[in-house]
């Protein structure tokens, strides 16, 4: 929440919408020097322009049905518009072959048109009507009738991978849940260290600092190696945690996509909120302990290797509604997470630490892409 010129609180927009960019006009702006960058007045007949412009966790999820875009697409060229960052990072592992750089839902530049229009975005009607305008020959997206398009039923009660591999299996391409790994599990190496991320973009899915730290405290008095990740915006929060533990370092601010790849996928375990790096450990089939709150996991929880990944929740599955993950209090589900559980979560995921001496290192990037 934050305050309006009244002195009342107001909620925070939800990120990557027309309305969050008009409240922050620099998050609007387009990086000229995206890599992979794809020329907008290019894309046409025989390709295929995915809009899933929102952040990490969103990108990791629509892999599973962008590789099932591949399959009914083969030969096309595979544009995603997103955030320049993530496209481009996601255009590094192949899973597409170039990026339109798009900061949320903005009006895309003038395209050829008669290319393949595929809404990952929302249910519309603003994403919809952003694609129409391109002028494709086709639109994959759920029934709109704000638009007038008619497609599958868009669905509340559904994990978000099952979604959007749904809507593109309905269109003939085949996908599951399994699509979304960019390798399969490989046990740590000698003396890998576990990844803490404590952040995440609203307070209601942010676990307490002091909790962070003690978790951190109990691993390093237990031989453990511990990295602590963040944004550049949060580099008090992995400071807080970090500042004077040996054995602890602080990497807020320090890496990019690539560099966190790197992080999490040489990890022996990742302890996160519901944020994207938990997504991130989930596609790497790297250990994790995963603290939720304002949603359910049921919506946005692993969905492959429940053996790999233990999630920690304190809500009712049955509840008609739950929290809110776009709000600024620490939501109640996830405050009754306690130093204990998450401790106890860790050390039943870690092995021994002389059971991983004889393990070798995980092979580097990038992953080879799963044969359809």
């Amino acid at each position: 929440m934050t305050d309006d010129e009244s002195g009342r609180r107001r909620r925070r927009p939800e990120p990557y919408t027309a309305e969050a960019l008009a409240v922050d006009p620099a998050a609007s702006s387009v990086d000229a020097d995206v890599p992979h960058a794809v020329d907008p007045a290019g894309i046409g007949d025989g390709d295929v322009l995915v809009l899933r412009a929102l952040g990490l966790g969103d990108a990791l999820t629509g892999i599973a049905p962008m590789r099932g875009l591949r399959r009914l697409f083969p030969g096309h060229r595979l544009i995603l518009a997103a955030p320049g960052p993530v496209g481009a990072w996601l255009a590094d592992l192949g899973v597409v072959d170039g990026v339109l750089p798009t900061p949320g839902l903005v009006d895309l530049p003038p395209l050829a048109g008669g290319h393949v229009a595929v809404d990952l975005h929302g249910r519309g009607p603003a994403s919809q009507r952003l694609l129409a305008a391109t002028r494709p020959s086709r639109l994959i997206a759920f029934s709109c009738p704000e638009v007038g398009h008619h497609g599958p039923a868009w669905c509340a009660d559904e994990h978000e991978v099952r979604r959007w591999c749904r809507l593109v299996s309905d269109a003939g391409g085949p996908c599951g849940p399994a699509d979304l790994l960019l390798r399969f599990h490989r046990p740590a190496p000698a003396g890998a260290p576990v990844v803490l991320h404590p952040g995440a973009a609203f307070g209601s899915r942010r676990w307490p600092v002091d909790r962070w730290r003690a978790v951190a405290e109990h691993l390093t008095g237990r031989g453990r190696r511990v990295l602590v990740t963040g944004s550049a915006a949060e580099r008090d929060l992995t400071g807080a945690i970090s500042d004077g533990l040996d054995g602890v370092r602080d990497l807020g601010g320090a890496l990019g996509l690539s560099a966190l790849t790197d992080a999490v996928g040489g990890a022996a375990l990742v302890i996160s909120g519901d944020t994207g790096t938990a997504h991130l450990a989930t596609a790497l089939a790297v250990r994790s302990v995963l603290l939720f709150g304002p949603t359910p996991p049921s919506r946005w929880g692993p969905v492959v290797d429940p053996h790999l990944h233990t999630v920690l929740w304190h809500g009712d599955p049955d509840a008609a509604a739950w929290g809110d993950p776009h709000g600024e209090t620490l939501d109640e589900r996830l405050a009754a997470v306690t130093v204990a559980e998450v401790v106890a979560a860790a050390g039943a995921q870690l092995p021994p630490s002389d059971d991983a001496a004889s393990t070798p290192a995980p092979s580097p990037f990038p992953f080879p892409f799963p044969e359809g």
